[in-house]
C-alpha cells in the first residue's frame, strides 16, 4: 500500500492487528508482514475472515440501535481503518449531522484515516491508546466535535482483549463511563475462550507476534465493564446473537466466533 505522508516512523517488520484485521475485511492498507500473519492465522481457523466481519455487522446493528435511541454522535476506540461501512457511513447515512471521532493507537490506521476522512468535517482522529482514557477524553474535547454534556455513544468494538489485565481494564471502563452524560450508550464486544475449540484459542495466541496481545475474558468478566449502566436485551451474548436482522442470519453455533457483545445504557439515576 502506499504510505500517506507525514507518517512517523514505524515499525514494518513486526504485524499489526489494526492492519491484520484491515486485510481480513478486505482492505488495501496493509503491509506484507501483516498478511503474512493473516493467512498464518486463516490457516488454523479457515472461518476468522467471517469472524471479523461478523464483528463489524455486530458494531453496525449496534450503532443503529444507537441512532434509534437518538445518539448522533459516537465515541470510537479501537477504529482500525474507517473504509467501507465504517461508523461514520452508518451514521451519517440516518443521520447526516451525526459526528464520529475515531481513536486508534496504530499510527499507520490513523494516519489513513486522516486521509480518508479527509473534508469530512463532522469526524476527527485522535492517536492515542485505550490505557489512557484521561488523554483520548482531553483530545476529544479538543477537537470541539463532541459534546460530553449530551448522551453519546462510546464504541470499543474489539478492543478491550487487547488490554492486559495488569493495564486495570475495568478501571479504564469506568473512566470512559464516568465521562459520559445519562443516555449515553457503551457498546462493547470482546473475544473470549468460552465454547472455544483449542484451535481457535491457538489462533487467537499468535496475537502476540504484534504490539497487541489478545487477553481472553470470559462472559461475567465481559459483562462487569458495563458496570452498572443498564444492559440492553439480549445482555451479552454470542455477537450473532445480539439483535440480528433476522433470523436466518443466526447459525446453529453462533458460539464460533469466539466473541461476546452486548450495548447499556447510562440511565439517571432515580431520586
Amino acid at each position: 500500500m502506499q504510505m500517506p505522508e507525514g507518517l512517523p516512523e514505524i515499525d514494518l517488520a513486526r504485524p499489526s492487528a489494526a492492519r491484520v484485521y484491515d486485510y481480513f475485511l478486505g482492505g488495501a492498507h496493509n503491509f506484507e508482514v501483516d498478511r503474512q500473519l493473516a493467512e498464518q492465522i486463516a490457516a488454523m481457523t479457515p472461518n476468522l475472515p467471517a469472524t471479523m466481519r461478523a464483528g463489524r455487522e455486530f458494531l453496525r446493528r449496534a450503532v443503529r440501535v444507537l441512532l434509534d435511541a437518538g445518539i448522533d454522535q459516537y465515541l470510537d476506540i479501537g477504529s482500525g481503518i474507517p473504509t467501507v461501512g465504517n461508523v461514520h457511513e452508518v451514521a451519517q447515512a440516518a443521520n447526516p449531522k451525526a459526528r464520529v471521532v475515531y481513536v486508534d493507537i496504530d499510527p499507520v490506521a490513523v494516519a489513513h484515516s486522516r486521509e480518508l476522512l479527509a473534508g469530512n468535517e463532522l469526524t476527527g482522529v485522535i492517536h492515542a491508546d485505550l490505557r489512557d482514557p484521561e488523554w483520548i477524553l482531553a483530545e476529544a474535547r479538543q477537537l470541539h466535535l463532541l459534546d460530553f454534556d449530551r448522551p453519546l455513544g462510546i464504541l470499543l468494538a474489539g478492543v478491550v482483549h487487547f488490554v492486559p489485565d495488569a493495564d486495570r481494564p475495568a478501571d479504564i471502563l469506568a473512566a470512559l463511563r464516568s465521562a459520559a452524560a445519562p443516555g449515553s450508550h457503551l457498546v462493547v464486544s470482546h473475544s473470549t475462550f468460552e465454547d472455544q475449540p483449542p484451535e481457535m484459542l491457538d489462533a487467537q495466541r499468535l496475537s502476540a507476534r504484534t504490539a497487541t496481545e489478545i487477553t481472553l475474558r470470559s462472559r461475567a468478566e465481559i459483562t462487569g465493564f458495563f458496570g452498572d449502566w443498564t444492559l440492553l436485551e439480549p445482555g451479552v451474548v454470542h455477537m450473532e446473537l445480539w439483535r440480528p436482522d433476522a433470523p436466518s442470519e443466526v447459525a446453529a453455533n453462533p458460539e464460533r466466533f469466539g466473541a461476546f457483545g452486548g450495548v447499556a445504557r447510562h440511565d439517571r439515576p432515580v431520586g
